[in-house]
């Protein structure tokens, strides 16, 4: 894929579930994915993704997930992925575990979506308008799951007419090395960039000197 051209005042950043529960050692789902984050060195890019988008001043908005008691105990249809998550309640409200991670949260000025309790970020909560509130039309989707919200959300950003960037290197898969690389090979048929850390950061630099 071409590198692409981005609009100077038309590009932001998400960044989904940064949250302890994935990147801290205690969370649930950290070693589910601590051998993939290793080999792809998934939470030291997104930290420098992270600076990047700052050091360019361009609007990030970060998406949790969480679920309350009342989510767990009252839902009628459980996909097999949310069934997991209730069952070992993860990403309980107001838990330790929903927190954003200390070194992948916002800071003043960046905006918070209201947290998503399904798959695609887009369908289910704010993103949409807090997008068109920041002119956003370039969006760049990094994160957790890459098999699944973040899959999800840019498929979805993508049918919503968005100029969406998937990450090779600012994300896993669940099911390892595997489902990574199927992962991979798929995102350019739902986006239009799919690029590594460095070659993103580039082309947002190279968009802003024009």
């Amino acid at each position: 894929m071409a590198m692409p051209s981005f609009e100077p005042g038309r590009m932001g950043l998400l960044l989904i579930d940064t949250v302890n529960e994935v990147f801290s050692e205690k969370g649930k789902l950290y070693p589910t994915f601590k051998d993939e984050f290793d080999r792809i060195g998934t939470f030291e890019n997104l930290k420098r993704l992270l600076t990047g988008a700052r050091q360019h001043k361009l609007p990030v908005f970060f998406a949790p997930m969480s679920y309350t008691e009342h989510d767990y105990t009252t839902w009628k249809h459980l996909s097999g992925i949310h069934r997991e998550m209730f069952d070992n309640r993860e990403f309980a409200a107001g838990s330790w575990n929903a927190d954003f991670h200390p070194e992948l949260s916002p800071i003043d000025g960046e905006v918070v979506i209201t947290p998503h309790k399904n798959i695609d970020v887009l369908a289910n909560t704010d993103l949409g308008v807090q997008l068109r509130q920041h002119n956003v039309e370039y969006i760049a989707i990094a994160g957790m799951i890459g098999t699944h919200c973040v899959e999800s959300t840019a498929r979805s950003c993508m049918e919503h007419g968005y100029h969406v960037t998937t990450f090779t290197d600012a994300t896993a898969a669940l099911g390892g090395r595997a489902a990574y690389d199927v992962m991979v090979e798929r995102y350019p048929t739902i986006s239009h960039a799919t690029l590594s850390v460095d070659e993103y950061l580039s082309a947002v630099g190279a968009a802003l000197k024009n």
